[in-house]
């Protein structure tokens, strides 16, 4: 597909195209199925929230919407999020879907709507809703003019740091450049904590530093026609690759990062982060949360910076492209009418405001973000504004055969087992099975 050039800003999300203006949402016909009729209705709801404010969040918001609605009750099931994915496919081919899910969009998504697994939720969405939440978020979550998801949260990738860390080692301003994150590592090692934390184990963050590099090396066609024809030929795959092979070569990364997980507890990447053992985390706008639930007090890290990811030389890239999506959630085909009252109460100012506190992450509700006050989470969103190219996670892009593909491939190019072109040539070889 070619992406829009008629406006500044151009987000690509795997099948279609963002726009960021707030205009309003264009009506096509659906069909959000009947009124329980007085009748009681239990639905069921999963999310990827399994401790800490994000939990408590999801408890109170379901036990909220309850009471306003006497006769509903909802079954939430807290899910681990790497394995959020595996069981969500398993239950929407099986005919047994969770009646409310988390939906992350892209080509996962397009596949869900050719299925016919989704509710289109375009007419039911409530005025008040599609004023406070801009088009273009609403579009991430849309294939042909249908929307099949409520957004809650914009969630743009980047490099979260520790300033306290960064001062101790000489670093006075954050890298803009590959060339300045490399002597920023360097300058860390000499403190003794690890540089960059790197969670491995779980495979997707290793795989977002590949994600990154792409971003940089291939230009906004090239990453969109990809998803059309799954042809990973163009050289600047292989060249992100090297790319990655070459900062890695660095030793950029905690002690054992291949076998480190991502978010579980306080030896996770995040957990390093958090109890300042690694300065840098390469992450999505959720982490500031997580972090948060691994200090040792569970609050907020109080000196917790971020920066974009750095630019390269020679790329194809548009210079301050970011990558990202716009987390949502969905109703499952056969899910009851109250489905589509949660989630435009979910879309609401109010609980937006809450679902910022409790994730420590940028809502989507533009009259929600006026509470943010993060001078992080104010540049995550400047940077997201300011950006002239924004794409989805490339695993949500391209689906889940690519995206199995370069999990496992990136990991093994990390742990010497494998180079950039056999990293691609699997990737090539996992298109033509999607």
């Amino acid at each position: 597909m070619k992406v829009n050039h008629t406006t500044a800003k151009r987000i690509f999300a795997g099948t279609m195209v963002l726009g960021l203006s707030a205009m309003g949402l264009s009506a096509c016909s659906t069909d959000t199925g009947d009124a329980s009729a007085g009748g009681d209705v239990t639905m069921s709801l999963w999310q990827n929230s399994t401790t800490g404010p994000g939990q408590e969040f999801w408890d109170k918001t379901v036990a909220d919407f309850e009471a306003d609605n006497p006769g509903v009750t909802i079954d939430v099931q807290a899910i681990q999020n790497e394995d959020l994915d595996g069981k969500l496919q398993t239950a929407l081919n099986s005919g047994d879907a969770p009646d409310i899910f988390l939906q992350r969009g892209g080509g996962k998504m397009a596949a869900m709507v050719a299925a016919g697994q989704l509710m289109d939720i375009t007419d039911g969405i409530s005025d008040q809703v599609k004023e406070e939440i801009p088009n273009g978020s609403f579009i991430a979550n849309s294939l042909e003019d249908k929307i099949y998801a409520m957004p809650v949260a914009v969630l743009p990738g980047g490099i979260f740091y520790s300033q306290d860390l960064f001062t101790a080692a000489g670093i006075t301003e954050a890298p803009a450049t590959i060339t300045d994150l490399e002597t920023a590592v360097e300058k860390l090692k000499t403190t003794g904590v690890a540089p960059i934390a790197l969670g491995a184990k779980d495979a997707w963050p290793a795989a977002h530093w590949f994600y990154f590099f792409a971003l940089r090396e291939c230009s906004p066609d090239v990453l969109a026609e990809a998803a059309d024809t799954k042809d990973f030929s163009d050289d600047c795959w292989i060249k992100a690759g090297e790319d990655l092979e070459s900062f890695a070569a660095t030793e950029p990364y905690n002690q054992g990062f291949l076998t480190t997980a991502a978010q579980q507890g306080a030896g996770s990447s995040a957990g390093l982060v958090a109890n300042h053992q690694a300065a840098m985390e390469l992450m999505g706008a959720w982490n500031p949360g997580v972090i948060a639930s691994l200090t040792p007090d569970e609050k907020p890290l109080a000196d917790l910076s971020w920066f974009p990811f750095p630019e390269i030389d020679g790329g194809e890239g548009e210079p301050g492209s970011i990558l990202g999506g716009v987390d949502g959630y969905s109703c499952s085909v056969d899910a009851p009418a109250e489905c589509l009252d949660f989630l435009n109460y979910i879309g609401s100012s109010d609980v937006q405001k809450e679902y910022y506190a409790a994730f420590n992450a940028p809502p989507v509700n533009t009259v929600a973000q006026e509470a943010v006050t993060e001078p992080y989470l104010k540049e995550i969103i400047a940077a997201y504004n300011a950006a002239p190219y924004v794409s989805q996670w490339l695993d949500t892009v391209y689906g889940q055969n690519v995206g199995n593909a370069l999990n496992v491939g990136v990991v093994d190019l990390l742990a010497g087992k494998g180079s950039p072109e056999q990293l691609i040539q699997a990737v090539n070889d996992a298109a033509k099975k999607a």
